[in-house]
């Protein structure tokens, strides 16, 4: 693994430069001209002109068509927001997880969803010998693990269409791999408010997820509950797990903001 003083052998400078010229928007700067930013980037004009577009074709950077200057875009605010609400999300969850793995003595996990995939941020593991190894960081599909169902089910017909353009791998046999049976699965999901993973994903593990709302009403997340079929029998998933999980999705929601 590279040393801090080696990483400095791998800067792009082009990249440094973009950085740069977007961290000059600050305080009440909202606005600056092209003659600005390259005396404060000592940077010719035409470098400072072809960074501009780079980030305003990517929505980062948009210019005001009053005074030619240019101001920080909507993709800039997207990128604050997003990362406002997983550290707030991961601060509030820290607490459920633990509360929930007391509960039942099962891995939980607070995760999000990216694209097409659904993203683990953290987990509180139980301490039985017979685990699901860690999740955390991994980027698993969405159609078939529960986390990703939850987030799927928010979204409109069109909307999963675009994102599940492509042939569904199977991962098991119990891997649903059809757009159509997928659409009917998630409609009973948005029904009953939480989704299964029944050996969708890995042989011999059941999962269950229930989302998690902010103060806007919109889903950030899921809480999901994770562990070996041996022990997610039907029975207990119905009167047992699926209560927990759904009442900490709920606590962390309220914690978040949310209000029915």
């Amino acid at each position: 693994m590279p040393t801090k003083k080696d990483k400095s052998e791998y800067i792009i400078q082009a990249v440094s430069h973009a950085l740069d010229l977007l961290e000059q928007f600050h305080d009440d700067i909202d606005e600056l001209g092209v003659t600005e930013l390259s005396k404060r980037l000592k940077l010719h004009k035409n470098n400072v002109f072809r960074l501009l577009a780079t980030l305003e074709s990517r929505g980062y950077i948009e210019q005001n068509k009053a005074t030619e200057n240019y101001r920080l875009g909507l993709k800039s605010l997207e990128l604050g927001q997003t990362f406002i609400k997983q550290m707030g999300l991961l601060r509030q969850a820290k607490l459920t997880l633990e509360q929930l793995v007391e509960q039942c003595n099962e891995t939980a996990y607070v995760a999000i969803f990216k694209e097409d995939s659904v993203v683990y941020l953290d987990v509180a593991e139980t301490d039985m010998t017979v685990r699901v190894v860690s999740r955390v960081g991994s980027r698993l599909p969405a159609y078939c693990t529960a986390a990703g169902k939850v987030h799927l089910s928010h979204l409109s017909e069109e909307e999963l269409e675009a994102l599940l353009n492509k042939e569904l791998k199977s991962y098991t046999a119990n891997t649903i791999n059809s757009i159509d049976k997928l659409k009917t699965e998630l409609i009973q999901v948005a029904k009953l408010g939480y989704a299964i993973d029944n050996e969708e994903m890995d042989p011999g593990v059941r999962c269950i997820a229930a989302p998690i709302y902010d103060y806007t009403r919109r889903i950030v997340g899921a809480i999901s509950l994770s562990g070996p079929s041996m022990r997610f029998t039907d029975e207990r998933i119905d009167e047992e797990l699926v209560p927990l999980v759904m009442e900490a999705a709920a606590t962390l929601s309220t914690r978040l903001g949310y209000r029915q």
